[in-house]
């Protein structure tokens, strides 16, 4: 088929460049988005006198039956196009004749494809989001069931010092809640229309942009038309956001995947998110947790390639920035098939909640509280807590913790100890004491889960 930019050429592009050239394998998922812009552009034509009301009317009638056409499967998107707006426009052609190529005035494939991928990308911010807010929500349900399940926190890979889980979750709760409002706050920037801008410096035909830009949703037309062809940051700024958000699932599945192990036993996936070993019939492995984590690397590899696509581009737009597609979409598609399956296995996690206080308390993560035992007995810090570093050199020589030692055990150490230590030391104690706001005791988690929820409740 005739290339439409035919017109300067007097042969044929070779078969090989053309393949190399035509990006239609990866760009015809942009349909939905190409027909809605021009089907606002050709409105926006309408009313400016630009376009009749006859050709206005029949290239809307001409799209809204392609873009049916292809939902239904009638119309298939092949290959012999070279990217999806000439897919679009010669289907468009052959349908309404003449009026289908007026659609193409005051425009241009540069601003075009720009208003494609950012309406692609403001969708694909709004669908991630969702599944953020929803995996939040799964996340806050675990809190708020797990108040007073105690654990041990670690530090280094070391127990240190007692916590909750609700506590603990809490802190994945914060890293996603960033995520949501840094792909949030990245949807307010990128929320600008570039059409318009046509090749690199606008047009002289009396365009209504901001018509045009109200009507796909967006909050104004972008201010620049070299900037608007060549802007790729939008995709820059969601493709690293979706890298964090990826990296946050990596070290939530890390944990899940040591805490599933024989070593700690803290969960037990389900079996529908588990899969067994070829060799090995006791095996239940967390391949969904290993999956996500694997797939980090993915996302973080298109975000290099973007970058490293964009580093060296003169104004205002390249053929390079043809390339931002294939990694963007990408992520998009990997993060979107993590979140929403990483929430459901969570969701289904059995959480062994004698296990893990068992492991707190053998663990000496009450040493602390037993150093501020001492300092609230009039014991200067530093010397309760090398009195109690000993303390835990000898409970260790009996495979003991603090507080099964008896009181005589413990005052051979320092006189200083009470009866009251046993309650001072104890998990509930520990964890309770701290009250401090981010804290794991039950009134301040109490706190933080209702402000978790107000704020929850408070999206959209």
């Amino acid at each position: 088929m005739a290339q439409l930019w035919g017109g300067r050429f007097t042969k044929q592009t070779d078969a090989a460049v053309k393949a190399f050239n035509d990006s239609i394998g990866f760009d015809k998922r942009l349909y939905r988005q190409d027909i809605q812009g021009s089907m606002v552009h050709a409105r926006m034509l309408g009313k400016q006198g630009i376009l009749t009301e006859e050709d206005c009317r029949a290239i809307q009638e001409g799209l809204e039956g392609i873009l049916s056409d292809i939902e239904s499967g009638k119309l298939v998107i092949t290959s012999e196009y070279e990217d999806i707006h000439s897919f679009v426009e010669a289907n468009l052609i052959d349908r309404i004749g003449d009026a289908g190529k007026r659609l193409h005035t005051g425009r241009s494939r540069n601003d075009q494809v720009a208003l494609d991928m950012r309406l692609y990308t403001r969708d694909a911010a709004d669908e991630i989001r969702g599944q953020v807010l929803h995996l939040l929500k799964t996340i806050l349900e675990i809190m708020e069931a797990n108040k007073e399940t105690f654990m041990p926190g670690f530090t280094h890979l070391q127990k240190a010092q007692p916590t909750t889980l609700a506590h603990h979750l809490g802190a994945y709760f914060e890293m996603l809640r960033r995520d949501y409002t840094r792909i949030s706050d990245c949807r307010d920037r990128m929320n600008e229309c570039p059409l318009g801008a046509g090749a690199m410096a606008g047009t002289t035909y009396p365009l209504d942009r901001e018509y045009v830009a109200g009507e796909l949703g967006f909050a104004c037309a972008t201010r620049n038309s070299m900037d608007s062809v060549s802007d790729r940051d939008y995709l820059l700024e969601f493709l690293s956001d979706l890298s964090i958000l990826m990296m946050h699932l990596s070290r939530f599945s890390e944990e899940l995947i040591i805490w599933n192990s024989n070593e700690y036993r803290f969960v037990e996936m389900d079996d529908a998110f588990s899969t067994g070993s070829s060799i090995m019939p006791q095996k239940k492995n967390p391949d969904i947790c290993e999956l996500v984590r694997g797939k980090v690397g993915r996302v973080y590899g298109d975000l290099m390639s973007l970058l490293t696509a964009m580093k060296g581009l003169p104004l205002a737009y390249n053929k390079d920035m043809q390339e931002d597609k294939e990694p963007a979409f990408d992520a998009i598609d990997t993060a979107a098939a993590c979140i929403p399956l990483f929430a459901e296995m969570l969701r289904t996690i059995r959480f062994n909640k004698k296990v893990m206080e068992t492991s707190a308390m053998r663990g000496f993560t009450n040493a602390t509280d037993a150093a501020d035992y001492l300092v609230g007995k009039g014991v200067p810090f530093r010397d309760a807590h090398g009195i109690i570093g000993r303390l835990v050199l000898h409970c260790i020589a009996l495979d003991k913790g603090i507080e099964e030692l008896t009181l005589d055990e413990l005052r051979a150490f320092s006189d200083r100890f009470g009866e009251d230590v046993f309650e001072a030391i104890s998990l509930r104690a520990c964890v309770n004491r701290r009250l401090t706001a981010g804290a794991p005791g039950e009134a301040a988690m109490e706190k933080e889960i209702e402000a978790s929820r107000v704020w929850l409740q408070s999206q959209k």
